[in-house]
């Protein structure tokens, strides 16, 4: 059975005005306090109610079943893949290891300028491995923390997180959903994203250079109160770091989905709390309890199902036919360097994760070097506006009244030279790749 091009049907138009108006209902989640998941969770159900009456009037219901099981598996390894992130960084949290970090920072003694340099240094390295919201919240905690009598510093450094956050995250398959769907996919091998590693560090360090003569040439005079890690923390730590390894041993040595990894990870987890557990409660050590399943329960699920919506949403866009014609446009008529340019650009405005999961959907025929560049646009290009990234939204709420969209677009012409510069020292790097 052949796909049916329904990009001119009335299923199809309707589908589309269904998506736009979810979409919509996304981007004014603030003013609205509507969740995001719930429009698009929505949208996602009626889309794929209108695919399968357009598909059964058709005579074609296993085509489309087909297709919607396809896209069950997709989100079925990332939700299982993210489930067991989330928990761990959840746990790590919870033991005060966040804590520790921010304290130690603040103790340092450190003036404003080498506190914008170090905080998005740790931001960059700390995005490769837990994702770029956790890592902005992070970091901009300590960020407040140290400006809290100089908002100019605020300002700053909260744009250098933002950025640093999103261009640690592109160069490592763990460092963004977007990455860990290009790897998923099978697109790049988990020790091909690294090649990314320098121009991620220019896409920071371009507008790191520019903005720093901006900070203000002071020392902050900071409390620093002692903080203590609970119990177990650097086992915990010691544990998410041998959880990566298993995912990343199973898909490369066995040939098996890295989820399976990652949920063999969160035993390892399971272990050690119920350790912690007995001892703790043997010991009369509250600090020392852990319960595994209550971090689980602290997953942020409105995240987890906006995922589901936007995957489901845009497969059944892709089942429609409208991918193909994007595809079309976007790769064959401007070819994929400008396609993959111009993608990242709209991730600024768009959120990268529905235009990440086009593109696989479109599956383009591109070298490893393109889509290596389509990872590096897609993941980095949200830094241009405070809204084109969940760091930058969150960093948004967290600074409130300080850091602001105004303030971040002053900068966005040094962030935007950053993205150009990037882009061209990949092209050169890694020329080999095209």
């Amino acid at each position: 059975m052949q796909d049916l091009d329904l990009t001119g049907h009335w299923a199809g138009i309707l589908s589309l005005i269904i998506f736009v108006i979810a979409y919509i209902m996304v981007v004014f989640e603030e003013s609205t306090h509507m969740a995001k998941s719930k429009p698009v969770m929505l949208a996602a159900g009626l889309i794929w109610a209108l695919i399968g009456i357009a598909y059964m009037m058709a005579g074609q219901s296993e085509a489309a079943h087909s297709h919607a099981r396809e896209i069950i598996e997709e989100y079925g390894e990332l939700f299982l893949f993210l489930i067991v992130a989330i928990t761990y960084v959840n746990t790590l949290e919870e033991r005060r290891a966040f804590d520790v970090l921010r304290v130690k920072l603040i103790g340092l003694g450190l003036g404003y300028r080498q506190l914008f340099v170090l905080t998005g240094i740790l931001a960059f390295f700390l995005s490769s491995v837990l994702d770029n919201l956790t890592t902005a919240l992070v970091m901009g905690a300590v960020v407040m923390a140290l400006g809290r009598d100089n908002a100019k510093f605020v300002v700053i450094g909260c744009i250098s997180i933002v950025v640093a956050a999103n261009a640690g995250g592109a160069f490592s398959p763990f460092g963004d959903i977007t990455t860990l769907m290009v790897w998923q996919k099978g697109k790049l091998t988990f020790f091909e994203f690294f090649a990314l590693f320098v121009p991620s560090l220019i896409n920071w360090l371009v507008p790191a250079a520019l903005m720093y003569l901006s900070v203000p040439n002071e020392k902050p005079s900071a409390e620093v109160r002692n903080v203590r890690g609970k119990p177990g923390m650097i086992g915990v730590a010691v544990l998410f770091a041998l959880t990566i390894v298993t995912a990343v041993s199973f898909k490369n040595f066995l040939n098996l989905p890295p989820a399976l990894g990652m949920m063999l990870g969160l035993g390892y987890l399971q272990l050690w709390s119920y350790y912690l557990r007995m001892k703790g409660t043997r010991k009369g050590d509250e600090d020392m309890v852990l319960d595994s399943f209550k971090e689980v329960q602290r997953v942020e699920w409105d995240t987890l199902l906006f995922f589901f919506g936007i995957i489901f949403a845009v497969g059944g866009l892709g089942v429609l036919g409208y991918l193909a014609l994007a595809s079309e446009l976007l790769y064959t008529d401007l070819g994929p360097t400008y396609a993959n340019v111009i993608i990242g650009l709209l991730s600024a405005i768009v959120d990268n994760i529905p235009l990440m999961f086009a593109v696989l959907t479109m599956d383009p025929a591109m070298s490893d070097g393109q889509w290596l560049l389509i990872t590096l646009t897609c993941g980095t290009g949200g830094s241009i506006l405070s809204i084109g990234s969940a760091a930058g939204v969150a960093l948004m709420g967290q600074a409130k009244g300080v850091y602001t969209f105004g303030a971040h677009l002053k900068w966005s012409w040094a962030i935007a030279l950053g993205y150009l510069a990037a882009i061209g020292a990949h092209l050169v790097i890694n020329a080999a790749l095209f």
